[in-house]
């Protein structure tokens, strides 16, 4: 069984959407699958407006359909809404092919918080482009909520996972700041919220873990905070082992993988309680959820650490990997999906 999966958002990119999608794609062949992915690569490509570091393809209709055919995919799922996911959707339509999309970003939401605009027209088209599936991945209760109160239907759950053997709290390092750190990864970001964060009157010290447009404004107006860059794999693994409490103040993730890399880590969340912590989080208290997120981040400091490890435990990528494809086979009517056969020893 082949899945095509069309993704705008690929490496060198560090996001959740990219992390979800290549860890999944690790996984396709403990249950038969083979995975091939349709992105950017190969592509020229233009910088996203205020995104520099996001390239977005200059594909022809005609190159995505070669793309397709010469892939030959049994099943084929969008992941993005970009220039490769319309005209993957646009083939699809015109062949009366099936396909499955996820719901990664609230892109209407990050819209009116960089412009004066309001968020409605953005939805309406992304309702209109989800519409068209057979099957729409959402990676909580509460955003499937959401959605089908904006008249969405054929939702699927689809959650994530958490590289449990790198996110160690072993990997903690003495970083040279006063403690209590309060510790923020990801991208730096206006849609990110990050001011409610670095205002907060936290004793310690508060690192900003990332790189994005915002850093050079958020740095001349939060000098007493410290912007490390980005950080990957061994080295990010030690900043958040590092950290005493993980503060996600975002207001528009639709999940938010980081909490689950903090949680892994030994660290637990202070958040607001919006959809994606409220998920995330939820009465596993692991975190503290508060719209006062300086009461939040300070009472998140009684936490437990081993508490926070061992429930994200029950976070991994096999298990999200199992729900993404049992949710494009059951869309197509493939019927259920079935382990790989275990090679003989």
């Amino acid at each position: 069984m082949k899945v095509l999966i069309v993704t705008d958002a690929w490496h060198p990119q560090i996001n959740g959407v990219v992390r979800s999608l290549s860890e999944v794609g690790k996984r396709a062949s403990e249950f038969g699958i083979d995975a091939a992915f349709l992105t950017p690569e190969g592509f020229s490509s233009v910088a996203m407006p205020g995104y520099p570091e996001i390239r977005l393809a200059l594909a022809s209709p005609s190159q995505i359909a070669q793309r397709i055919e010469a892939a030959a995919p049994d099943c084929i799922h969008i992941a993005t809404e970009g220039p490769l996911g319309i005209l993957a959707r646009r083939w699809c339509m015109r062949m009366s092919r099936k396909f499955t999309t996820s719901y990664h970003t609230r892109f209407p939401e990050y819209l009116s918080a960089r412009l004066p605009v309001p968020s409605w027209p953005l939805a309406a088209l992304l309702r209109r482009f989800h519409g068209a599936s057979c099957g729409t991945m959402v990676s909580t209760q509460t955003l499937e909520q959401e959605l089908l109160a904006q008249g969405y239907s054929s939702l699927m759950r689809w959650s994530r996972g958490v590289d449990a053997e790198l996110f160690h709290p072993a990997k903690a390092q003495r970083l040279p700041f006063p403690r209590p750190i309060f510790l923020y990864a990801g991208r730096v970001a206006v849609e990110k919220n990050l001011a409610a964060f670095l205002s907060l009157d936290l004793p310690g010290s508060k690192v900003v873990v990332g790189d994005g447009p915002s850093r050079t404004a958020l740095e001349a107006t939060y000098p007493d905070a410290h912007f490390i860059g980005a950080r990957e794999k061994e080295a990010l693994a030690e900043c958040y082992a590092s950290a005493d409490v993980f503060v996600f103040p975002s207001l528009t993730d639709t999940f938010g993988v980081v909490m689950l890399e903090a949680l892994a880590s030994g660290v637990p969340v202070a958040a607001l309680p919006v959809a994606g912590p409220k998920d995330v989080i939820g009465q596993s208290k692991t975190g503290i959820l508060d719209h006062d997120l300086r009461r939040a981040a300070l009472s998140a400091l009684s936490i437990p650490r081993i508490l926070c490890r061992k429930y994200a435990l029950q976070f991994t990528w096999r298990e999200s990997a199992r729900q993404f494809f049992g949710n494009v086979l059951n869309a197509n009517g493939m019927g259920p999906l079935r382990e790989a056969p275990k090679a003989a020893a």
